[in-house]
């Protein structure tokens, strides 16, 4: 759809993918007075009447459904039910007042934990329900997923034109460093930055290193958020990746080696590698609005590496 002159809600809009959204959005002619960007200070997406009055205030023409509870293995064995409800509640409520208030499109981005978790590598949207989730992101991930069926009810009975994205594992500046939270690339990162700077013998890391991830670099996540947002109405869910998977031990030497760290890096093999192998099939995203993630895992870890040395190190 032609969305310049629409009224475009962003939830989750001054977020790590969010922000990268909003910019890309301007980028391709949105006038910046266009983007609304809802507060948690000010509604709660997890209440109903917050949502209602979001939308009563704001008037949203297209809504791209960002917000969400999510953080690493960690942080989902630690807040199951936090991230179950609080994911579930918010996109009920989103998709619901959107129905009611006549929204023109609903964009819902859901994960990759959604997947089985011995689903067959790569993985392809019509495996989706063959199996269930890897065990410590399962609540995160069946609550996203429940949000696909929701969107596919809905446009069924009340034709609401709402798509769900799947994007794989992002990264890049601006990302969640912490380490009681944070997804791999940015918790390595600061382990072997924080090592190198103090000049550490050792850095530990989770697992055995042998599970096998793919991961997108956030500008190219968002670009493809934006292409489906103009080019795709459809019901299917599409996958939103680069395609290509490595090893969780390959990448620390990757990062190891931009980091510049020459000590030791040891596997804490009592903590869990999580789901063995998540590589996407993307095919359905080229074919369907032209997409193909254009930044390489080295540049974008040069450019995570520099900007966290920059603008993400503690003074």
């Amino acid at each position: 759809m032609e969305h310049s002159r629409c009224r475009i809600v962003v939830t989750g809009g001054a977020g790590f993918l969010g922000r990268f959204v909003c910019a890309e959005l301007i980028r391709t002619g949105v006038a910046k007075d266009y983007i609304l960007v809802p507060r948690s200070a000010e509604y709660d997406l997890t209440q109903a009447k917050a949502v209602a009055r979001m939308y009563a205030d704001l008037r949203p023409d297209v809504v791209i459904h960002l917000a969400a509870q999510v953080g690493g293995i960690g942080a989902n064995r630690a807040n199951p039910g936090r991230f179950f409800h609080e994911n579930l509640a918010m996109g009920m409520h989103l998709i619901e007042q959107a129905r009611i208030a006549g929204v023109k499109k609903f964009v819902m981005v859901g994960t990759v934990c959604s997947y089985p978790k011995h689903a067959p590598v790569p993985f392809r949207e019509e495996d989706l329900w063959n199996g269930y989730p890897e065990e410590t992101n399962a609540p995160y991930g069946i609550a996203k997923k429940s949000l696909l069926v929701m969107l596919q009810a809905y446009r069924s009975q009340y034709g609401l034109n709402g798509i769900f994205l799947i994007p794989v594992n992002l990264y890049g500046p601006g990302d969640n460093f912490d380490l009681e939270s944070s997804h791999v690339i940015p918790a390595m990162v600061r382990k072997f930055t924080e090592a190198h700077e103090r000049q550490l013998p050792e850095v530990v890391l989770w697992g055995t290193g042998k599970a096998c991830r793919e991961f997108l670099y956030v500008e190219d996540c968002a670009r493809a958020i934006v292409l489906a947002t103009q080019r795709y109405d459809g019901a299917e869910p599409v996958n939103i990746g680069t395609g290509h998977e490595i090893t969780i031990r390959d990448l620390a030497y990757k990062i190891q080696r931009v980091v510049g760290y020459d000590g030791k890096v040891t596997w804490d093999s009592s903590k869990p590698d999580g789901q063995p192998r998540r590589c996407l099939d993307v095919s359905r995203a080229r074919r369907l609005f032209d997409f193909e993630a254009s930044i390489g895992l080295d540049d974008g870890l040069e450019r995570t590496v520099a900007w966290y040395r920059r603008e993400g190190m503690s003074p």
